[in-house]
């Protein structure tokens, strides 16, 4: 096959691979597939077996509790605590503080203002002359006439110390390095450059192969494990959720109607007239007590005084005044 021109004239090379293949590749790479799928299924099958265990343990089990736990520590930790805090910790710590500024910080101030600085005021003076003429001119004499020369000839014979430590240890290191490099940098860059680096580059590809195939057979592992489960899940609608809904729908429904109809539904109404029966029974049972307990009472006592009239200030019934008459009860004869 021809190779595509450019518009310059001459042939496109076809895209080159960053990592070309080599015969370890072409070797390695069928059967360390193979292996790994046959290794990585009942993997990712138990995986996904326990992943959908978890999430249900975990939307059942681990989430209520979780919630009922957060709710028992708040109840017996969270609240106690915070109302110890609030209503102990913090007015016994504004006390302590109010105490402590009284009794230590105002009186301390009150010296300080009252004693301290009238005194030192007062001293500053002599305290000054006699440090002066007792320590800065004697300090001052002892660093120009005897420390500056004793320095200057300490730094001297330092710097020419420094020079002949420094040349002695450039010859050792001089000598070092070219021994270390002939007796261990040359040959461990060769060990680096031809052997190290060849078996390096094959265990790379083998690594890389053998991560691609397990990568394959886990995606390979998940689609069987999701056409299994999906296979289960049909077998389980087939077999048993099908047959239970239609033997649920085709028998228990209409046998549960005839049962409502024939059965619940006569006793309900028995029911509902046996009540209101008995509901009867008992309120004429109630009424009889009554009567019976006020003859009684009656036959005992007597019959019960009747109320006096009182005379009210408002006028009767009879003698109120009305709609169609203009006449009062207070104009009447």
């Amino acid at each position: 096959m021809e190779f595509e021109k450019r518009p310059d004239g001459r042939p496109q090379e076809p895209p080159r691979r960053s990592d070309p293949e080599g015969c370890v590749a072409a070797v390695v790479r069928v059967p360390v597939r193979i292996v790994a799928l046959v290794l990585v299924v009942p993997v990712r099958m138990a995986w996904d077996v326990l992943v959908v265990a978890g999430r249900f343990l975990r939307d059942t089990v681990f989430r209520p509790a979780g919630r009922a736990l957060a709710w028992l520590g708040r109840v017996l930790f969270l609240w106690p605590l915070a109302g110890i805090w609030r209503y102990a910790v913090v007015p016994a710590a504004r006390g302590v503080a109010l105490l402590g500024h009284v009794l230590l910080v105002v009186p301390a101030v009150w010296l300080y203002r009252r004693v301290l600085t009238p005194a030192g005021r007062g001293l500053y003076a002599a305290l000054a002359w006699l440090g002066r003429y007792l320590l800065v001119v004697p300090a001052a004499w002892l660093y120009a006439w005897l420390l500056t020369p004793v320095g200057h000839a300490l730094a001297w014979c330092g710097r020419g110390l420094a020079w002949c430590l420094g040349m002695i240890v450039t010859g050792v290191g001089a000598v070092l390095y070219w021994t270390a490099r002939v007796l261990v940098v040359l040959p461990a860059l060769a060990l680096w450059r031809w052997v190290l680096t060849p078996v390096g580059r094959g265990l790379a590809v083998i690594g890389r192969e053998v991560l691609d195939a397990l990568g394959h057979a886990w995606r390979i592992a998940g689609h069987v494990s999701r056409a299994f489960g999906r296979f289960l899940g049909t077998l389980w609608r087939w077999t048993v959720a099908e047959p239970a809904r239609r033997a649920y729908r085709s028998v228990l429904t209409p046998v549960g109607h005839a049962v409502r109809d024939t059965v619940l539904r006569p006793l309900a109404d028995a029911g509902r007239v046996a009540g209101r029966v008995t509901r009867q029974a008992l309120a004429a049972a109630r009424l009889t007590v009554r009567q019976t307990r006020a003859d009684v009472r009656r036959a005992l006592f007597g019959e019960p005084a009747k109320p006096r009239p009182v005379d009210r200030r408002e006028p009767s019934v009879a003698e109120a005044r009305t709609l169609g008459s203009s006449t009062t009860a207070l104009t009447k004869d």
